[in-house]
C-alpha cells in the first residue's frame, strides 16, 4: 500500500493550481472603480469546483482580498463552471478546469494619495480528478498598482483576460 501511495502522490503536479492577480488599467486614480482580476489555471487532468457548487458538501472556489484603508472591494465576479459528469454522482457538477477568471470590483478612496499600493488576497479551492480530491487548498495572490494624479491618462491593460469577465 505504501508503494501505491507514493506512485499517486508522484503523480500529483506540484502545483495544481496557480494564481495571480491583474488590473484593467495602468494605473488607478483616487475616487475612481478599478477593475482587478484573480487568473487561476488548473493543472491538465483536474478541476476545482464552481463558487456555487452543484452539491452542499462540495467545496467551493474563493476568492478573498484583504481589503486596504483607501481601497475595498465592492463586489466579486465569479465565472459559471461547466457542467461534466463524474462515476461519482448522478447529476453533472459545476467545475473549472483550464484557465478560471474571478473579477474584482476595488473603490479607490477619493482621499487617496498618488502612490504604490499592495493588495493582498487568496484564491481558494479543491482540486480533484476523475478518481480522488486533494486536500482542500489556497494560493496566495497580489496585486501591485500605482495611484497617480488625474492628469494622467490611464491606459487599457490585459484586455484578453477582461473582454471574457462580465462586471454587472
Amino acid at each position: 500500500w505504501c508503494a501505491l501511495a507514493a506512485v499517486a502522490v508522484a503523480q500529483v503536479p506540484e502545483h495544481v493550481v496557480t494564481a495571480r492577480m491583474v488590473l484593467a488599467e495602468s494605473a488607478a486614480h483616487a475616487g475612481s472603480s478599478l477593475k482587478a482580476a484573480v487568473v487561476a489555471q488548473v493543472a491538465p487532468g483536474f478541476h476545482i469546483n464552481d463558487h456555487h457548487p452543484s452539491l452542499d458538501y462540495l467545496i467551493p472556489t474563493e476568492v478573498k482580498i484583504e481589503p486596504l484603508p483607501k481601497v475595498t472591494v465592492q463586489k466579486l465576479y465569479y465565472p459559471k463552471g461547466g457542467l461534466l459528469s463524474f462515476a461519482f454522482s448522478d447529476k453533472p457538477l459545476a467545475v473549472y478546469e483550464g484557465e478560471v477568471e474571478v473579477g474584482a470590483l476595488l473603490k479607490v478612496a477619493r482621499a487617496t494619495p498618488p502612490g504604490d499600493y499592495t493588495l493582498k488576497g487568496k484564491f481558494s479551492y479543491q482540486a480533484c480528478n476523475d478518481h480522488a480530491c486533494l486536500p482542500p487548498a489556497s494560493v496566495p495572490v497580489q496585486l501591485n498598482f500605482k495611484v497617480v494624479s488625474r492628469a494622467v491618462l490611464l491606459k487599457p491593460a490585459n484586455q484578453e483576460i477582461f473582454s471574457h469577465i462580465k462586471f454587472d
